[in-house]
Formats: C-alpha cells, sequence, structure tokens
C-alpha cells in the first residue's frame, strides 16, 4: 500500500484542551500509511508537539496548496459544524470540505457532535457537505438522528478522546491528597453572580473534605482568568495547574478523587480514568453526555441560589457518588475504537 497524504482541519492550535485532545487522537488513529498535514492556529506549535507538517488554517494560498498535495480530507473531530457561537465556523469548514470534494478527495467528517444548526443557509450547506463525505462518524444521539432524517449514511460511537491515552503528571503526587479538579470557562451563562456562588460552595466544600483542589484551565484564554478569580478564595488548599498536552491533561484524573466541569472534554477524560464527575452544562452536548453516563448535575441556568445547596450536593457526590465501572469504561474505549475503524476503511 502506498502513502497518502492527509489533511486534518478542527480547532487546532488554538489552546483548547478538548480540540488538542481530538488532534492527538486523530493522529494515534490514522492509518501508519497515512501522512498527516494538520491546519493549526499555532503551526510551529502543533508541529514541535506531534512532530507533523503544518500550515495557518487561515492563510488561504498554504491552505489551497495543501489540499492540493493531499488525497484525503478530514473534519478532525467535535463541534465544528454548529453555528450558535460563530457564523464564520460552519462556514470555513464547510467551505473547506466543499474545495475538497470539488477536487476529488476522499472526505471524512470524523467524530462530529452537529449541531446546533439554527440558519437555514448553514444547514442546506452542512448537508451538502455531509451528503458528499466518503465517510462520516458521530457521537452523539443527536447528531446521528440529524444526519438520518437527512438520510445520509454514518456510523455513531463514543467521543474518540475515551480512547486517548493519557500520561502520569510528573509532581502530581507531590501535591496533597485528597484532590479534586475543577475546570470552568468563561461564558455568558456563567455570570458574576453565579461564579460568586460557585466559588463560596467550592470554599465550603473544601473545608469540609479538607481536599486539595486542582483548577484545571483547558483553555487559557477562556478559562484562565476564572481559576485566577478562585484561587486566592483557596490560598493555601488550591493549585491552578496549566497542561498544554492533551494527554498529560488526561493523566491528572488518575490522581483525582471528584471532577466538577463545564467542559464536555473535562468530564470525558475524568470519567474514562475512573474519577467521580458532577456537570455544570452550558451547552446541549454536556447535557447529552450527563444523559447518557447518569452524570449528576446542573444547567448554569438552572443553578441553586444558595451556595449551601450547591455545596452539600457536591458533598453528598463526594461521599456516596461512584464512578463508572471499570467495563463500563472498557467498553466506551471499545466502541470509541470503531473511530479508528472508520479511518481504516476510508484510506485504504
Amino acid at each position: 500500500m502506498g502513502t497518502m497524504r492527509a489533511l486534518l482541519s478542527g480547532y487546532y492550535g488554538k489552546g483548547n484542551g478538548g480540540d488538542e485532545a481530538l488532534l492527538a487522537t486523530l493522529l494515534q488513529m490514522l492509518p501508519s500509511h497515512v501522512t498527516p498535514v494538520v491546519l493549526s492556529g499555532n503551526p510551529k506549535e502543533t508541529r514541535d508537539r506531534y512532530n507533523v507538517e503544518t500550515h495557518n488554517r487561515m492563510a488561504m494560498l498554504p491552505v489551497l496548496q495543501a489540499l492540493r498535495s493531499c488525497d484525503a480530507f478530514i473534519w478532525g473531530g467535535g463541534s465544528l459544524i454548529q453555528d450558535v457561537t460563530s457564523t464564520i465556523s460552519p462556514l470555513y469548514y464547510g467551505g473547506l470540505m466543499t474545495l475538497a470534494q470539488t477536487m476529488n478527495l476522499k472526505t471524512i467528517a470524523w467524530a462530529q457532535g452537529i449541531g446546533p444548526l439554527v440558519r437555514p443557509q448553514t444547514r442546506w450547506l452542512a448537508k451538502r457537505n455531509f451528503a458528499g463525505c466518503t465517510k462520516i462518524s458521530v457521537r452523539d444521539r443527536a447528531s446521528a438522528a440529524l444526519l438520518s432524517d437527512w438520510q445520509i449514511p454514518h456510523i455513531i460511537a463514543p467521543d474518540p478522546v475515551w480512547a486517548l491515552q493519557g500520561k502520569s503528571v510528573p509532581g502530581l503526587a507531590d501535591l496533597p491528597a485528597p484532590r479534586v479538579a475543577v475546570t470552568l470557562r468563561s461564558h455568558p451563562q456563567l455570570t458574576a453572580k453565579r461564579l460568586a456562588k460557585l466559588t463560596k460552595a467550592l470554599v465550603d466544600f473544601q473545608t469540609a473534605t479538607q481536599a486539595f483542589i486542582l483548577l484545571l484551565p483547558f483553555q487559557k484564554s477562556e478559562d484562565l482568568g476564572i481559576a485566577q478569580a478562585i484561587q486566592p478564595h483557596l490560598a493555601d488548599v488550591s493549585q491552578i495547574l496549566c497542561l498544554e498536552d492533551p494527554q498529560l491533561l488526561k493523566g491528572v484524573y488518575r490522581g483525582v478523587e471528584m471532577a466538577i466541569g463545564m467542559r464536555l472534554h473535562s468530564l470525558i477524560m475524568a470519567a474514562a480514568e475512573g474519577c467521580r464527575c458532577f456537570a455544570l452544562s452550558y451547552d446541549p452536548k454536556v447535557n447529552r453526555l450527563m444523559e447518557d453516563l447518569a452524570i449528576p448535575g446542573w444547567d448554569l441556568d438552572n443553578l441553586p441560589d444558595d451556595a449551601n445547596i450547591i455545596s452539600k450536593t457536591w458533598l453528598e457526590h463526594y461521599a456516596n457518588g461512584e464512578p463508572l465501572l471499570s467495563a463500563q469504561i472498557q467498553s466506551l474505549i471499545d466502541r470509541a475504537l470503531t473511530h479508528r475503524d472508520l479511518l481504516s476503511e476510508a484510506l485504504n
């Protein structure tokens, strides 16, 4: 079998732990005869971390040249095709897919979380793009239902990050135990008032459990400011841990008793490492995960008004909540590897 070149397109090189984890997993799952070429917001960083050829995702000429030099084009995982947080985003990814399909490349929509799609034009473009794909895998039932409505063949499997190999974090064992990891991101639903309530609840929770709080920003630009706002309230009993490598980010949860998270991949990584989870949802994709895995939590819009109720609920889950069973985790990992099988079939 000759070598093939595949152009990988996603929200890479933007410092987002979840998207970097999807890229790391995709690179881990690519067949050995495929040479990856990655479009990145930070080509140098991506090249140095993964030792791959990279191009600036916004430099149109290099992107076109990269497309011409490749045999396949892959939408690499996650909520790329939605028009709620950005109207430009689905047009950018959709435009690249249209180009790749026009140029007769093998096109793969890999591990997609599709939607919400509220605008008719993005919906039309998405439908056209997906209909033209060689192979499609999705990571949740809502995305699968949408493609079924459109009568477009696809497979469904858990998020590929379930199968990402974590790495142990040097020095983590030296921090006080037990440990609880917290990941909050800036979002309109996380108002100053709600953040103040969550911070007070966290202080009470820490006092009651004597746990060491790890504040884990998944995307510095969105999460670090919030971690820095919380940390002074937990001066000697917490630490902000900024990890850029997704395998380390996943490995952190091996040394953690419980995770409180807004971000989808903070919850997936924690659950995959056998950690109890509590979700604070700002997005339908987080609600889907909560339903699928019976993870307790609140929509931020329905956060209790009383910090006392919040901390008591966390305490109850800390004391009596159950992590996923190892057989359950193994089953999710095995099923997540379906995304790897799809790549092998499409890129043979």
